[in-house]
């Protein structure tokens, strides 16, 4: 999958941002991060892959894909924030792993970026992300539309004040 575009529209975002608050991106790294680990969460939750306690399935597709596109948005702006926005090229794959070991995995890829903040780890990120998405059944066509609405709806969101 091609990242350029979405490059592209998370800087305007995360500039629209930044201005509207009066915040520079070389402050929000830390915060991006830790946005990141708590939307990769929330995934899991919606997925519920974890829960062995519950009879109660996951969410329905929308919204977990809502869920993962939300950490999409965190993954451009780190990458952006680093400068590493010449990685533009994702690809999506399968894996026999469970779920819950992938998610496992991609918080420690998010945190040694943390650590690393480098391309390499950068790169693993995203193959990590890569991997949930095959997982999940979701295709680069879906995850576009997807980051497309759930883009225009955050500039929504903050000039209604969110």
């Amino acid at each position: 999958m091609e990242l350029t575009k979405l490059f592209t529209m998370q800087k305007s975002l995360d500039t629209y941002i930044q201005d509207q608050h009066g915040l520079a991106a070389s402050q929000l790294f830390e915060d991006k991060l830790l946005a990141l680990l708590v939307e990769l969460s929330e995934l899991a939750n919606e997925t519920r892959c974890f829960k062995f306690w519950s009879t109660k399935g996951p969410s329905e597709r929308a919204v977990i894909l809502e869920e993962y596109v939300d950490s999409i948005h965190f993954l451009l702006s780190l990458g952006i924030v680093k400068d590493l926005t010449s990685f533009s090229d994702w690809t999506i794959s399968g894996t026999d792993d469970t779920l819950t070991a992938l998610f496992i995995r991609t918080h420690g890829a998010v945190l040694a970026f943390g650590e690393q903040r480098d391309m390499d780890s950068y790169v693993e990120l995203w193959t990590q992300y890569g991997l949930l998405a095959g997982k999940l059944g979701f295709t680069p066509d879906e995850i576009m539309a997807s980051y497309l609405e759930k883009n225009e709806k955050n500039y929504e969101r903050q000039k209604s004040g969110y």
